[in-house]
């Protein structure tokens, strides 16, 4: 699971508010400068925006596109995506509590079809 941090620099922009920004439909750089705030052009914009946009689990390592897929492929419910992906079934490693962080972007994949 990934910890808050600013990835961009220029806007002061956390990991957080551009998960937050991808749960509510982001799935591109330009998206996220539009519903976060990135600048897309400081150091911690360019090594790590890709990566999170391709991410949707960091607890199960699962890829956006394979949760997309599933979803392509009838998986009509987040328990339904992470019994074929395993996205949303991870534990906090701190707490030995079930995470589910990245539930509500599966639901927003799931709402949208991308």
């Amino acid at each position: 699971m990934a910890k808050n941090r600013v990835i961009c620099t220029t806007n002061e922009i956390d990991y957080l508010s551009i998960r937050k920004a991808m749960s509510s439909g982001a799935r591109t750089k330009e998206e996220l400068v539009e519903l976060a705030g990135v600048c897309t052009e400081c150091e911690g914009c360019k090594s790590e925006l890709d990566g999170i946009l391709s991410s949707v689990c960091g607890c199960k390592g699962v890829s956006l596109e394979a949760v997309v897929n599933a979803v392509k492929n009838g998986a009509d419910t987040v328990d339904k995506v992470g019994e074929v992906t395993g996205a949303g079934t991870g534990v906090n490693e701190e707490t030995g509590e079930p995470c589910g962080k990245c539930k509500i972007l599966i639901q927003n994949i799931i709402d949208l079809g991308r």
